[in-house]
């Protein structure tokens, strides 16, 4: 584990907390530090703080998402709205606003990596009918077509690709894709379906992949399912 935080009242604490609940964190406090252990060690979950004293913490998620798929829990003062919808978008796993409660903390930790677990299990690839996405390239085709698929886009695709022919709801889309603790309107759902479908040429009034089941969700279309 890799604690990026540079106020020590805040992390001698919550280092000694971390301990005593199993974990062995290593303690940093500015982004260079970060990039120095992120190069020599192998931390299963990065908590950064976004106010570093040498670097803006949104640019060093950047480069950590951009290198790895590490669990990334984000911790900071900034507590409203668009902050964020910026820190998760950029691929926090979770979002903390200080002062946090330490056990608070630990236990979105745990769910964290036991969702970093269930990843770790998921096939390479996936595909139905002549849609494929490769997860570890973050690739998407229909027929010989590669895709240019937002990060939200290739979540929402993987997903109903994992149980193609089922209805997957409303609410577990969200909660798979835009993580359990999302705070916002369900409406940003219906926008990246709607950009999803467009680029796979699809439409809802007859759809051949995505079919819209009214008042619970979405799933999939089987190629015996599709409507010629």
């Amino acid at each position: 584990m890799l604690l990026v935080e540079d106020e020590r009242s805040i992390s001698e604490p919550f280092s000694h907390a971390l301990e005593r609940e199993g974990f062995l964190p290593i303690v940093v406090e500015t982004a260079a530090d970060a990039r120095d252990a992120l190069a020599e060690h192998e931390p299963d979950i990065v908590l950064l703080d976004l106010m570093l004293p040498d670097a803006d913490g949104r640019d060093l998620a950047r480069e950590l998402r951009a290198a790895s798929d590490v669990p990334l829990i984000m911790l900071t003062a900034r507590a409203t709205h668009t902050d964020r919808i910026v820190g998760l978008e950029l691929g926090a796993d979770d979002y903390v606003v200080k002062p946090f409660v330490v056990a608070e903390v630990i236990a979105r930790i745990r769910a964290v990596l036991r969702r970093g677990r269930g990843r770790a299990t998921r096939p390479a690839s996936l595909s139905c009918a002549d849609v494929t996405v490769d997860l570890a390239a973050h690739r998407a085709w229909r027929g010989e077509q590669e895709l240019s698929l937002t990060r939200k886009e290739f979540d929402l695709l993987a997903r109903l690709l994992r149980d193609p022919g089922h209805v997957v709801t409303r609410e577990d889309l969200m909660s798979d894709v835009w993580d359990e603790n999302w705070f916002g309107s369900t409406k940003t759902l219906d926008v990246h379906l709607a950009a999803l479908r467009r680029k796979l040429d699809d439409d809802p009034a007859s759809p051949h992949y995505i079919q819209t089941v009214r008042g619970v969700g979405y799933r999939f279309v089987l190629s015996e399912d599709r409507r010629s």
